[in-house]
């Protein structure tokens, strides 16, 4: 009996997500264009990540042990 009450309620809270674009609601508006800027930018725009929020993964790996080099800021406590 508990089993398939279980099972509805997880497939009725994974078919509640939306899946449409992101529109002010009625009424309101998008917030003011940038100072300086003469174009207004689109919600899709102002959702959109600068490279230095989500930067690209690097997946450079190292194959063997190498020494460090010489780093001139590394100074002992005084």
């Amino acid at each position: 009996m508990k089993k398939p009450l279980i099972i509805a309620a997880t497939l009725l809270l994974a078919a509640c997500g939306q899946k449409a674009a992101l529109a002010p609601p009625e009424g309101a508006a998008l917030p003011p264009a940038p100072y300086g800027s003469e174009v207004q930018p689109s919600s899709e725009e102002l959702l959109a990540l600068d490279p230095q929020a989500a930067p690209d993964r690097s997946v450079e790996l190292r194959t063997r042990s190498e020494e460090r080099e010489d780093d001139p800021f590394d100074l002992p406590p005084e």
